[in-house]
């Protein structure tokens, strides 16, 4: 199986670090942006950079959709995951046309409000993995399966 794992860094790629146990033995490779905790944590990792800021930024979406259609056309990954923010969208709806499946887990820090990237992704998400048991309210149909930390 091979996994792509997408995120801003800092939060978002520290959150997608920590399911080391569940990528370990993957054949897999990052999204990200290129920061100096990106480049630190993933030294060893196959890693593609993407553009930032994301968030409200309409010309960085668009610059990350054609770095989302580049890598997907590559890597052809069979799964992508992420914990947000914005750089997650064009990689889940690009790769649901590329076939492969998606889980989204949104952030531990959203307990009763759904975040933008969340809301944006839910139509082609495969598995909604929520944090908080409150978060059921906000995303029906998300499978709570507790903190990450």
């Amino acid at each position: 199986m091979k996994v792509c794992l997408v995120g801003s860094s800092g939060g978002h790629l520290a959150h997608l670090y920590m399911l080391q146990p569940f990528w370990r033995d993957k054949d897999r490779f990052w999204v990200t942006f290129d920061k100096e905790d990106a480049r630190s944590l993933l030294r060893d990792e196959r890693v593609y950079p993407c553009h930032y800021p994301t968030n409200r930024n309409l010309r960085n979406l668009v610059r990350n959709i054609g770095v989302a259609w580049r890598v997907l056309r590559k890597e052809k990954p069979d799964l992508i995951v992420s914990s947000g923010a914005a750089v997650a969208v064009p990689f889940f709806w690009l790769g649901k046309l590329f076939g492969a499946k998606t889980v989204y887990i949104e952030v531990f820090d959203r307990i009763d409000k759904p975040t933008m990237t969340g809301r944006m992704v839910t139509p082609v998400t495969d598995r909604f993995v929520v944090q908080w048991d409150e978060m059921r309210r906000v995303y029906p149909k998300a499978v709570c399966l507790g903190s990450i930390f």
